[in-house]
């Protein structure tokens, strides 16, 4: 495992506690914290031609004002984007974390790309700077990162608590083994309540599968717990966490590799919408 976390910033209410659940994992998990907040390309002063059919001497004036307006809008951009880091960074030190911070311009997902390659794991909020604007909806920039990216996303929720119970939501898909194998191997999971879960029918084949993920956290050391749910995946798991009062919900992101820029798998993107309780989703 490496020992960098990136965490994203935009801001919003969720950024709080994007850098609350940072501080809780680079304190169980000895990471290094960089903070990253990406200036768009329109925050970043590419306008736009809105001067239409006008005369050309009004023209070239309305093209001038235009783009001193996009260049004063850049700069406003710039500094408010410095701005949130450094109160981000400052939440972290308040924590005794230290971070280093980063404002990069142009797209989200190619500004992840170019830095999640070293990075154990993505931390983003569930909901943007519209969140007040679109309950039960998800952020569009979540939308594409839960798409996009390929090491861990952990999906922070809109207020931060400390993480002592644990659910794993496992169907023996190859993503859900990789969750488990995820949770096995990191340190932020040493000393935690641990419960694996299925939904469906207590068959034998699910029940194996079941010994088979608890197996793989015993050889860890990690104890867990094991338990069959019938119905619906999102509505199973979100009344078990709410009803056992977990803290957290593991799963893998069931996404065919082929088409993964394209498809995540409904439930995992269901469970980001309803959940109350910040998320980890594992490839």
């Amino acid at each position: 495992m490496t020992n960098k976390i990136i965490a994203l910033v935009d801001g919003s209410n969720y950024s709080k506690s994007v850098c609350d659940h940072a501080a809780w994992i680079a304190g169980h998990g000895s990471y290094a914290v960089e903070l990253m907040h990406v200036l768009g390309r329109r925050e970043s002063g590419a306008g736009s031609d809105l001067s239409g059919a006008i005369s050309l001497g009004a023209r070239s004036a309305l093209l001038e004002e235009l783009s001193n307006l996009d260049e004063q809008r850049a700069k406003l951009s710039i500094v408010r984007g410095r701005a949130i880091l450094e109160d981000a960074k400052a939440l972290l030190a308040s924590a005794e974390v230290k971070a280093i911070e980063h404002l990069r311009h142009g797209d989200l997902i190619e500004a992840i790309s170019e830095k999640e390659g070293d990075a154990e794991m993505i931390l983003i909020g569930k909901r943007g700077e519209a969140a007040d604007f679109a309950k039960g909806h998800l952020g569009s920039n979540l939308e594409r990162v839960v798409r996009a990216v390929s090491k861990p996303l952990f999906i922070a929720s809109r207020a931060f608590r400390p993480i002592g119970k644990v659910l794993i939501a496992y169907d023996g898909s190859a993503s859900a083994m990789r969750a488990v194998d995820y949770v096995a191997r990191s340190p932020l999971y040493a000393g935690l309540k641990i419960k694996i879960v299925t939904i469906g029918s207590a068959t034998d084949a699910a029940k194996k599968r079941l010994q088979d993920a608890k197996a793989m956290l015993s050889a860890a050391g990690l104890e867990a717990e094991t338990g069959i749910l019938p119905g619906q995946p999102e509505e199973a798991l979100g009344k078990l966490i709410d009803d056992a009062d977990f803290d957290h919900l593991v799963m893998g992101a069931s996404g065919h590799s082929r088409l993964r820029s394209l498809f995540v798998g409904s439930t995992s993107l269901e469970m980001i919408r309803t959940c109350k309780v910040p998320i980890l989703l594992v490839r």
